[in-house]
């Protein structure tokens, strides 16, 4: 399959439409609305749970299930304390990265609707050389351009409410897919684009396939925790993004050696089933996906670790999606990474039998 037949068009198109949409963790509903609406041609069935997670299903009569799964939230921002004087101070709902705050425009999600507003920062003519403050979550704040609380609070603005940044998806030297929210949103459409290539391809699974985007990764991997206890699932094969290593300011003694453009990454840790990750190299070896390789310590940190320790024990392995600058506005990955994380899942999936060929002792 060409990188090309892979990302087509329509494919694309719904990238876009999927990345520009705010899924903050816990108000998901939308993202994963748009998610269902282009799987829906591509499955048998849905189903939802009470917290947003969304799986569309194939073959949903089979015995043996496989679950290939991503998490639909971004990081995000609540509002925590309004001054008097109308300033808006925040704590993290994830891992929101306070030091590239100041400048950004935020979206504060309101039941009347959005109000806009930028994180302030004091000019550079009024600090101190030598002796600046650095952006830390105690003096990050919200001007919404009220004169005071009560404007505020009339705006619709209160406690709890969440906060987005609106940044849009480009594409950067044609070949470089930037955006907020690819983590893991890029996951979410590459599943939805291994579900699309088995129909249009007309792929009979011999076990039930479960295309899973789940919620609340970003606060401890709730949403497979919950999901995983319902579907209870054989077999899974998580997709998520890791740290291309290879920019400033990164020890690759510490993290590895992980390149953007160079494949998808194939993990080691506790929580993956070795017989499912030699399946998957398998897979890349017979048909020349390039790939790379990742040791992590106790934990992933994924959905795989929700997925592997539940049920008595599920098979997992992760494949993941090198990025540049996780956390941040400005998320970067490479589109032939994209099309190569959608060929390994999809060739993995051929290459799975139904039973469990997966014994650790066979």
């Amino acid at each position: 399959m060409k990188t090309a037949e892979i990302l087509d068009k329509k494919a694309l198109t719904f990238l876009e439409k999927y990345l520009n949409n705010a899924s903050p963790t816990g108000y998901e509903a939308q993202g994963q609305k748009i998610w269902m609406d282009y799987l829906k041609p591509y499955v048998d069935e849905f189903i939802t749970d009470t917290y947003g997670t969304a799986v569309g299903v194939i073959n949903p009569k089979a015995e043996y299930k496989v679950v290939i799964e991503a998490h639909s939230d971004e990081i995000s921002w609540y509002v925590n304390y309004i001054t008097e004087n109308g300033l808006i101070y925040v704590i993290r709902n994830g891992g929101s990265d306070h030091q590239i705050a100041p400048s950004k425009w935020v979206n504060i999600h309101t039941k009347n609707g959005i109000v806009e507003g930028v994180f302030g920062w004091p000019a550079i003519h009024t600090r101190k050389p030598g002796k600046e403050e650095t952006p830390k979550l105690e003096n990050i704040f919200i001007d919404i351009g009220a004169k005071d609380k009560a404007e505020v609070e009339k705006m619709g603005v209160h406690v709890g409410c969440v906060i987005t940044y609106p940044d849009q998806f480009k594409v950067l030297n044609k070949n470089h897919f930037v955006c907020r929210a690819l983590d893991n949103r890029a996951g979410g459409f590459m599943i939805a684009q291994v579900g699309r290539l088995l129909k249009e391809n007309k792929v009979k699974l011999p076990f039930g396939l479960y295309i899973t985007n789940s919620v609340q990764e970003e606060i401890g991997l709730r949403g497979a925790e919950m999901i995983t206890a319902r579907l209870k699932p054989n077999a899974a094969i998580v997709t998520d993004v890791t740290h291309d290593t290879t920019t400033p300011m990164i020890s690759k003694i510490e993290q590895g050696e992980i390149k953007m453009g160079a494949g998808p990454v194939i993990s080691y840790a506790p929580a993956i089933q070795h017989k499912l990750r030699d399946l998957i190299i398998d897979s890349a070896e017979q048909h020349k996906i390039p790939f790379q390789r990742n040791a992590s310590s106790r934990y992933t940190g994924t959905d795989t670790d929700a997925f592997a320790y539940s049920n008595g024990g599920v098979a997992s392995a992760l494949i993941s999606l090198p990025l540049r600058y996780m956390h941040t506005t400005v998320e970067t990955v490479h589109k032939e990474d994209v099309a190569n994380v959608i060929r390994l899942i999809y060739q993995s999936l051929l290459n799975m039998k139904d039973g469990d060929q997966f014994s650790y002792f066979e």
